[in-house]
């Protein structure tokens, strides 16, 4: 794909509905090129139709099952060959409602495929390119939940816990190279990930769902400000920073060549 604008091609992925067709209208807004992945080429077509209509720029549709793995190498060739792409937002992801010991492994397997591995490669292949052209920036979207693993189904949470921590590191590795880094942590959000989840959205309370149109375009804010970790339901910004402070007060003591003295016998 030769993007025929200055900002350059945005892959975006689960970008059929919810928060990824947010993002796909914002950036398209702002004079993105687009690559739309998701596994709905009905809707992916339609999305593209009207965004073209709406927008002057270039929308291509990729229909590819990122849990499947030659789909999945599908979209990493093409973050690898496509010189136009200048950002990645790593957006699709799968929930599911019951608990750890009432669901089905496959489905858990499944799960860690599409929120773990493939966020996972295809990171890597936008870092690698995007450094190799010294410029680019990959979202990744996370989840409230990395930081409450408790709330939910502990595979959920903490394949978003990963996320967080993939982007952290990642940032540490590229961010002085050319590449911005943001993860983007959303609280409860209105998108179609619940009733695929087996939740009824209806059950929570109203003042803590957000629209996808708001917290995209929170998130957006953060991203412009070059914020490493954006949680746009979150008042004071000084909460996260106290806790990120603490974590790294934990450094130096997380690892020694003896256990601590509370853990050795009187």
């Amino acid at each position: 794909m030769n993007a025929k604008h200055a900002k350059g091609t945005a892959l975006i992925t689960g970008a059929s509905t919810g928060i990824g067709a947010v993002y796909a209208d914002r950036l398209a807004r702002r004079g993105y090129d687009l690559i739309l992945v998701a596994r709905d080429k009905q809707r992916l077509d339609a999305l593209a139709a009207r965004l073209t209509k709406e927008n002057d720029v270039v929308v291509e549709t990729l229909r590819a099952d990122l849990t499947v793995k030659a789909d999945l190498a599908g979209v990493e060739k093409t973050l690898r060959d496509d010189e136009s792409i200048a950002l990645l937002v790593n957006n699709a992801g799968v929930s599911l409602a019951a608990s750890l010991i009432e669901s089905d492994p496959d489905r858990l397997e499944a799960m860690i495929r599409l929120n773990i591995t493939a966020v996972t490669r295809l990171g890597v292949a936008a870092a690698a390119s995007f450094v190799a052209r010294g410029r680019g920036a990959i979202i990744n979207i996370a989840s409230v939940l990395a930081l409450a693993p408790e709330r939910t189904n502990g595979v959920y949470g903490g394949s978003k816990a990963y996320v967080l921590g993939f982007s952290q590191a990642l940032h540490q590795e590229v961010g002085a190279r050319g590449v911005q880094i943001q993860a983007v942590l959303p609280g409860g959000t209105r998108t179609e990930i619940w009733e695929r989840a087996g939740t009824d959205i209806n059950k929570y309370d109203p003042a803590m769902i957000m629209e996808a149109d708001e917290m995209v375009d929170a998130a957006l804010v953060g991203f412009d400000a070059r914020e490493l970790v954006t949680i746009p339901s979150l008042p004071d910004v000084a909460d996260w920073n106290a806790l990120e402070t603490a974590r790294h007060n934990l450094g130096p003591n997380l690892s020694h060549n003896h256990a601590a003295a509370r853990y050795k016998n009187a």
